[in-house]
């Protein structure tokens, strides 16, 4: 059974989506503000956290980034309508989607069945399992990446973007495209989560991430993978 993690301090918030989720056959944890969150999280390792970003003490922001230095979790945020820069840095940090307040529960159910029907791994692993350029390596089979070498630590997600675009290299893909393949056709987010993801990897892969050399951004367009 799929664990979910409610993280709101609304009780009937928490109430709310605990019930919806539970009738859907989902085992439900809830938590009332951010350090009860992070130690249900750490307890319970669900699937999926449902996060909101006002949280008392440690907020949603500050939990996701505890999340995601430990986790690939799936992790669907809760907004106010004015958040708009939450929202955002939420993306940066590495959420996977967003919900904004007041929500149907039913639209919620719908947004949690869609991330766990999403497909880590590219549909292109089974034709090349491993990758191998001049500078860098891809094993899908062991999901590691190595950079003239030496081993770089990537998200499922992350290794899942870059595999897709080196599987393509030299060619264009819109973002559109990549959500396409790494999140799925019914993906309901925003498609900057491909700039933010982006972003992240090149981090870790390139020397100067601000002039980047694997993963280029061809403007108005995409991103293109560049093997040499």
């Amino acid at each position: 059974m799929t664990t979910i993690l409610v993280v709101d301090d609304e009780a009937n918030i928490r109430n709310l989506v605990k019930a919806y989720l539970e009738a859907d056959g989902f085992a439900v944890e809830t938590a009332a503000d951010g350090t009860s969150g992070l130690q249900a999280f750490r307890r319970y390792q669900p699937t999926v956290v449902i996060l909101d970003i006002m949280l008392p003490g440690m907020d949603g922001l500050e939990v996701l980034q505890h999340i995601r230095r430990e986790s690939d979790a799936y992790v669907l945020m809760l907004t106010a309508k004015t958040e708009e820069t939450d929202r955002v840095i939420g993306l940066t940090v590495g959420a996977d989607d967003y919900l904004t307040k007041p929500f149907s529960p039913r639209e919620l159910v719908a947004r949690v069945k869609t991330i766990l029907r999403r497909d880590r791994r590219p549909c292109a692993d089974a034709n090349t399992p491993h990758l191998h350029f001049p500078h860098i390596e891809i094993d899908s089979n062991s999901y590691e990446v190595l950079v003239n070498g030496e081993p770089v630590e990537l998200t499922t997600l992350e290794f899942d973007l870059l595999k897709v675009l080196a599987v393509h290299a030299g060619r264009v893909l819109s973002r559109e495209q990549l959500i396409e393949q790494v999140w799925g056709y019914d993906f309901y987010g925003d498609t900057r989560v491909v700039d933010v993801h982006i972003g992240h990897i090149r981090q870790k892969l390139e020397q100067d991430p601000a002039n980047p050399h694997f993963i280029t951004t061809v403007r108005g367009v995409g991103y293109k993978f560049v093997g040499d």
